[in-house]
């Protein structure tokens, strides 16, 4: 099993970047920012096999939303070429707070 954390230089992206790219076009109905710029998403295991393993949060822990919002990370990044599975792990430990989003995602809601 191996992260893949290794940037690359312009040309293709790699696996680990076609999934935050992924992750960008998933969102809360409820807040018009993606769940990756949100700070929901805490790590990404890509394995050799193309396995993908995601391990993210939610806003509430009882989010209405929070079926849909897994179900779409999930559909999402099996739909990469390579990937030929997701798991998406809930976990509320540590609980999402604003300060994991990004500058952008602070900005559009009004936080900077």
């Amino acid at each position: 099993m191996m992260d893949e954390n290794i940037e690359s230089g312009g040309g293709e992206p790699n696996m680990r970047e076609k999934i935050e790219a992924a992750l960008r076009t998933v969102f809360d109905p409820e807040i018009p920012v993606n769940i990756y710029d949100l700070g929901l998403v805490y790590e990404i295991k890509v394995e050799d096999n193309g396995n993908v393993k995601i391990t993210m949060t939610l806003t509430a822990p009882a989010c209405p939303a929070a079926g849909e919002i897994l179900h779409d990370v999930q559909m999402k990044v099996e739909e990469i070429p390579g990937v030929m599975d997701c798991h998406v792990q809930l976990t509320f430990d540590p609980p999402w707070n604003k300060e994991m989003m990004t500058e952008e995602a602070k900005l559009e809601l009004g936080f900077l």
